[in-house]
């Protein structure tokens, strides 16, 4: 491990999570930026009862920082399996009581860290609560998990338009060698966190690298068809600008024609499903040296 790296991955969900447990293998400061537009599930739920800004991303993102020790790590993500509960996840209720509390987001996300020694930060992409909005080739969708279950998906709009982002989240994007945005649903995931205004600005103005790591396979429907190309394209068409693209060709993603050049690696797990922490650290880690 580095003694002084500092890595910031940009995005939501599981995603994310298999990003941060690489980063543990070699960056010595990690902060996570998560979306908190997401609206279904146990997420949307509290969203609908409480005003609360989406939850579940920074939870998952939590988890994958806590201590190998920690038991309160595991507790947070157990889901109820019956009754009223059901379906909602353990962490998510400890953050909303944060959260009633009277803490800010980024309050009671750092509070939780603590309570699970977590070794990195988890900040919000934006502190109150938003929605997505999207242009489809026909018609347009609002929601999150609406938006999910979409294909022929052209833009996305993060509303309010005024919505803000934390300045520890603008300070970590400015100090950091490497920032890695993905992997992870494009359009619900990696550009609902990316492509916030304050976030993308700070992507552009950043002298760290920045890497997209791009997903194994399609995402259906979300991504029904799209190549890396296509996937660059949608980052360059929102404003998130990258120096990488780290591919691995053994997946069912096609390359395209993309205008920058793309890294190949194997970057697959065991099942072939999702990313591997360890051979993604090395990718990660070997574009820097």
């Amino acid at each position: 491990m580095s003694t002084d790296l500092r890595v910031v991955a940009i995005g939501g969900g599981h995603g994310t999570a298999v990003t941060l447990r690489a980063l543990r293998l070699y960056a010595s400061t990690i902060t996570a930026i998560v979306t908190t537009a997401d609206d279904g599930g146990s997420s949307g739920r509290l969203r609908d009862v409480l005003g609360l800004p989406a939850l579940g991303d920074a939870r998952k993102c939590l988890i994958a920082l806590a201590a190998e020790s920690s038991t309160l790590g595991a507790t947070l993500g157990v889901r109820y399996e019956e009754g009223p509960l059901s379906g909602h996840a353990v962490g998510n209720f400890v953050l909303a009581g944060l959260l009633l509390e009277g803490m800010d987001l980024v309050t009671a996300l750092a509070r939780a860290g603590e309570l699970l020694g977590a070794v990195g930060t988890v900040l919000p992409a934006t502190t109150t609560p938003t929605e997505l909005h999207a242009e489809l080739r026909k018609g347009s969708l609002s929601g999150q998990a609406q938006i999910g279950r979409a294909g022929e998906i052209r833009s996305l709009q993060i509303l309010p338009s005024g919505v803000r982002s934390p300045r520890a989240a603008l300070e970590a994007i400015e100090q950091a060698d490497q920032v890695v945005v993905g992997p992870g649903s494009l359009y619900t995931s990696v550009l609902a966190a990316a492509a916030v205004p304050d976030i993308a600005t700070a992507l552009r103005e950043t002298s760290a690298q920045r890497v997209f790591v791009c997903n194994l396979r399609p995402e259906i429907p979300e991504t029904l068809g799209y190549t890396v190309a296509d996937h660059l394209n949608a980052l360059i068409s929102h404003g998130v600008e990258v120096d990488f693209v780290l591919w691995d060709p053994d997946g069912t993603m096609e390359l395209g024609r993309p205008e920058m050049a793309v890294r190949a690696a194997d970057l697959k797990g065991s099942n072939g499903l999702v990313h591997e922490p360890g051979k993604l650290a090395r990718a990660l880690q070997a574009l820097l040296y």
